[in-house]
C-alpha cells in the first residue's frame, strides 16, 4: 500500500505538515511514513577542500577544516532524528499506529522522485527551513518538487484547520477531469461539500462543468457550482475568501487558464498568501 510522505525539516511549519499528514493518513487507512532529507549541498558527506588555493599547504588547517565538517553533520544527524521522533509522537498522540521514519542524505528533490512509487500524497511546507521566516514566499524546493512529483502534492500553510469543505478549480482540462474521478472515488474528501469552481463562461466549459457535478454527486457529495468572470488568480482567491473554502484542490500543470499559474514563478503568484492548504494534482 502506498504511504502518506510527510516531509519533516526544521521549519515552524513541520508541526503543520504532521498534523495534516495524520488528517490524510486517517482518511485515506493509509500507511504514514515521516521523511527527513539531510541536503548535501548544506550537509556534503565529505568535503574536499584539498583544491582550495587560499589555504595551500596548511595540512593542519585542511584536517581542522574537515573534523568540523564532519562534526557538523553528525549534529545535524542527530537533530534530523530527534526531529523525527517528535513528529512520530505527535502522530501516535493523534492515533497513528507506528508511523515510519526515514532519513535520508541526498537531495530533497531527488530523494522524493526516487520513493514516488511508494507515495500516495505527498505532505510538505509552502516554506522550507531555508526560507523560515520570509512572509509572501515559496521554498526553492518546493517549487521543484512540485515540477519534479508526479503525485498528489498537499502544500500545507503555517495553521492547522480540520478541513470541513474543499474547492476544486476545474478547467476541463484532462488533469482536472481525473482529478474529478479521484474526487469522487477517494475517501478522503468522503462527505465534505464541494464547491466546483471555474472561471470563464464558454459553453464546454459549462458542459464540463455539468459532468464533474453530476460525477461528484453520484459519488455523494453536496456539489456547488460556480462559473465566474475575471482573472483567474484574484476570482479564485476571492471565492475562497467569500466561501470559507477550508482546502483548495486543482491541476499543478498544463496550458489551461487555471494551470497556467502553477509554471515556473507563478507557483508563488498562487500559494505564497496562501492560508488554506492547497492539494496540487499531476
Amino acid at each position: 500500500m502506498s504511504d502518506v510522505i510527510a516531509c519533516i525539516d526544521g521549519s515552524p511549519a513541520a508541526a503543520r505538515v504532521c498534523d495534516y499528514a495524520v488528517w490524510a493518513v486517517q482518511r485515506l487507512n493509509a500507511p504514514l511514513t515521516l521523511l527527513h532529507v539531510l541536503d548535501h549541498s548544506r550537509y556534503p558527506v565529505e568535503s574536499d577542500l584539498s583544491g582550495n588555493l587560499l589555504l595551500g599547504g596548511r595540512e593542519s588547517l585542511l584536517t581542522e577544516l574537515s573534523e568540523l565538517d564532519a562534526k557538523r553533520n553528525k549534529l545535524a544527524l542527530e537533530q534530523g532524528k530527534l526531529m523525527l521522533e517528535a513528529a512520530a509522537g505527535r502522530a501516535i498522540e493523534k492515533g497513528v499506529s507506528e508511523p515510519k521514519q526515514r532519513q535520508r542524505h541526498g537531495g530533497l528533490v531527488e530523494t522524493l522522485a526516487g520513493m514516488q512509487e511508494q507515495t500516495r500524497i505527498l505532505v510538505i511546507g509552502k516554506l522550507g527551513e531555508e526560507h523560515a521566516g520570509e512572509a509572501a514566499q515559496v521554498g526553492d524546493h518546493v517549487e521543484q518538487v512540485i515540477r519534479t512529483m508526479h503525485k498528489p502534492i498537499l502544500v500545507v500553510p503555517a495553521d492547522f484547520s480540520e478541513p470541513g469543505n474543499i474547492m476544486l478549480a476545474f478547467d476541463g482540462s484532462p488533469t482536472c477531469r481525473e482529478g474529478v474521478k479521484m474526487l469522487a472515488a477517494s475517501p478522503l474528501f468522503l462527505g465534505l461539500p464541494c464547491h466546483l469552481v471555474a472561471v470563464g463562461k464558454d459553453k464546454q466549459l459549462g458542459e464540463d462543468l455539468a459532468w464533474a457535478r453530476d460525477t461528484l454527486e453520484q459519488s455523494g457529495h453536496e456539489v456547488k457550482v460556480a462559473q465566474l468572470e475575471g482573472d483567474v488568480e484574484p476570482s479564485l482567491h476571492q471565492y475562497q475568501q467569500d466561501n470559507g473554502i477550508d482546502m483548495v484542490v486543482m491541476g499543478a500543470y498544463g496550458h489551461s487558464r487555471i494551470r497556467e499559474f502553477f509554471v515556473g514563478s507563478t507557483t508563488s503568484k498562487m500559494i505564497k498568501h496562501a492560508t488554506v492548504p492547497h492539494l496540487l494534482l499531476r
